[in-house]
């Protein structure tokens, strides 16, 4: 794209309308937020409807005992019938509910049928091993059609399930184990991740020889990269030897919609991590309905991908239970988007058609630290809606994805929401709203959000403060397991009677909201609140920055100094006059107060396994103390490098 083209996307008349013929057919219009506004619970009682019952909610909201809220509570359904029998009922057996993708090239396609007959084999064997309702199951897989089976077949027989992502290490999936009290663990050999065979499960054995652990009756291993593997026997069972010989009929219980369905662990500020509980009817209507209207999702013709992993929010939510509640076709993938080349994401969207893709800020700028031939390569001609979830997503990226992935026509809806809220709450509906790049803009229809000061206030438009709920929605958690003092200290004590989800946003001049990332990523610099996301986004639109991280160190003299870690384009050069250069890119985008102090160029940035700048560390780095924990890096030798370089690093006092 060139400068002149790009200054004109990014002009102050930076929207684009929903294409003509998209608006005509889209699944949710503009009358939407009329009704969920003057019957907010008779709105949710209806989205609820798109769900198969076997009793009927009469009650849609208890709110007697806030924070502790109970939605559709006098009903009863399994979450796993929703996802697939009733859509073999209904006729549609024969439809593609899963493609898998493996790194290595292999493939296979799972029907509605055939993940009915999976899924029930597997509960079965579930039970054989022992579980019982309300028993929790640790799941810890690669990206495998294992895993939503596994996930599905817990679901369906009311043994609430916790996901522990594959990367994490030993400690982590024990100290999950511990907190949730597991009686089985699902695992696999191994998977493939950058084109080898990485193990699993020796971590699950390291896991189980830590305190607290004891409870782990059976260990149950998918055969995946047939690598050796120390066995216990007695305790670990190969899921071939056990699922394969199962009935293919099962039988599913009914559980009330307050039923636990999962538990899924978030970092905490105490170090101990928080286990989300979400349950059963609100958390799939909210999934389902948002699934349908923010990607249009006409399953019959669609073929969805969502790029996240099963062990992160995103992946429970918008890889298995919404979009199989909605009978979609979706991509599972298993490796990087860089393996075995930097066209490997935009090769499979060729070879499945792929219609709606989803994925996060980090992977949209990796690919334009490739370049803009990569994709040119590939027809993406079948793609008509992206989506962009994680982190707020800085609008040079928003406005590459649109025109090198979407072809200039496609809608890009940045939606916004978290662990805790267990489905999308702010985003743009492709149908009805003219985008603007990198604002999230408005809450969904029946999601109630604002922007507050710190007295609670709702702000004027174009003010800035915190982002809060202030009514209760379907998907929200409903504890931290077994912590409830803990979950109303840390979301409902800050704000009386409101939900503070953490984040820092504003609103502009049309009342839009922009999400402006973490609060402790909002800097004080001088008596100035700046967020870390919009000194990024300004480095990023320099056409030799590919990606930046911004954090704020401690400084005497203005509270805070700005220190930013930028990754160059390829072409470009770390020269005597970069610093200086970016630095006074800066002050013209955003003013003189939002000049980083100190600027250093570095080969990569430390990310977490699921693609997440780790800024603590960064912080760590630019005050000069010893690393934390750097144990959930994808690669730790990282910031080694960054460390060796940071004495030559070029700073300024002005």
């Amino acid at each position: 794209m060139s400068n002149k083209s790009l200054a004109n996307l990014m002009s102050e008349e930076r929207r684009f309308p929903p294409p003509a013929e998209l608006a005509a057919h889209a699944n949710v219009t503009e009358s939407a937020y009329a009704a969920a506004e003057a019957d907010r619970l008779g709105f949710w009682a209806e989205q609820a409807r798109r769900l198969s019952w076997s009793t009927e909610p009469t009650e849609t909201l208890d709110w007697s005992n806030p924070p502790f809220a109970k939605w559709f509570a006098d009903g009863k359904l399994n979450v796993a019938y929703n996802c697939v029998d009733r859509h073999v009922e209904a006729g549609n057996g024969d439809r593609v509910a899963v493609h898998f993708e493996g790194e290595p090239g292999d493939s296979r396609s799972l029907t509605y049928a055939e993940l009915q007959r999976e899924v029930s084999r597997a509960a079965h064997a579930l039970t054989e091993l022992g579980v019982n309702k309300g028993d929790r199951v640790a799941v810890y897989l690669p990206m495998i059609p294992e895993a939503v089976i596994a996930m599905l077949a817990c679901a369906r027989i009311g043994a609430p399930h916790s996901v522990v992502f594959g990367g994490f290490s030993a400690d982590a999936l024990a100290t999950r184990i511990r907190d949730a009290d597991a009686r089985v663990i699902i695992t696999a050999d191994g998977g493939y991740r950058r084109g080898k065979a990485t193990a699993l499960k020796p971590a699950v054995d390291e896991a189980l020889t830590r305190p607290g652990t004891e409870n782990v009756r059976s260990v149950l291993v998918v055969r995946r990269t047939e690598q050796d593997t120390d066995w216990t026997e007695g305790r670990d069972v190969w899921w071939h030897d056990i699922v394969d010989r199962q009935p293919a009929e099962h039988t599913p219980e009914a559980f009330d919609a307050e039923h636990p369905l999962f538990i899924l662990y978030t970092s905490g500020t105490t170090g101990n991590p928080k286990g989300i509980l979400h349950t059963s009817g609100g958390y799939l209507t909210q999934t389902a309905y948002t699934h349908h209207a923010v990607f249009d999702l006409k399953p019959e013709s669609d073929v969805y991908w969502c790029t996240a992993d099963v062990g992160w929010v995103t992946g429970h939510s918008y890889i298995v239970y919404g979009p199989l509640a909605n009978g979609a076709t979706s991509v599972l993938y298993e490796g990087t988007p860089d393996s075995p080349h930097k066209g490997r994401w935009w090769e499979i969207v060729q070879k499945y058609g792929v219609t709606l893709l989803y994925t996060a800020p980090t992977a949209i700028r990796a690919c334009m630290k490739w370049g803009d031939d990569i994709p040119a390569r590939f027809d993406l001609s079948s793609l008509r809606i992206l989506g962009s979830v994680g982190e707020p997503i800085n609008p040079e990226a928003w406005i590459w994805y649109r025109e090198n992935i979407g072809a200039g026509r496609t809608p890009v809806v940045d939606t916004w929401w978290q662990t805790e809220t267990g489905a999308m709450m702010i985003s743009p509906l492709p149908g009805v709203t003219a985008t603007k790049p990198g604002s999230a803009q408005v809450p969904l229809p029946g999601i109630s959000a604002t922007v507050i000061d710190d007295e609670a206030n709702e702000v004027p438009d174009g003010g800035g403060g915190y982002l809060v709920l202030t009514e209760p929605w379907p998907s929200m958690l409903r504890t931290i397991w077994g912590d409830d003092q803990r979950f109303r200290d840390t979301y409902w004590a800050r704000f009386e009677h409101r939900y503070f989800a953490g984040d820092g946003a504003k609103k502009d001049q049309d009342g839009d909201i922009w999400l402006l990332g973490r609060v402790d990523d909002v800097m004080l610099v001088s008596g100035h609140n700046i967020s870390t996301t919009e000194v990024e986004s300004a480095l990023v639109s320099h056409p030799k920055v590919a990606e930046a991280a911004v954090v704020g160190a401690t400084d005497p003299q203005t509270t805070q100094s700005i220190c930013a870690f930028v990754i160059l384009r390829g072409t470009a050069k770390e020269d005597d006059g970069l610093v200086e250069e970016l630095r006074a890119h800066v002050s013209k985008q955003l003013g003189p107060i939002a000049k980083p102090k100190r600027i250093l160029p570095v080969a990569e940035l430390p990310k977490t396994r699921s693609g997440k700048i780790m800024r603590r560390l960064l912080r760590d780095v630019a005050e000069n103390r010893q690393l934390g924990d750097v144990t959930t890096l994808t690669d730790s030798s990282v910031m080694d490098l960054i460390q060796t370089k940071l004495p030559g690093a070029a700073s300024s006092d002005d």
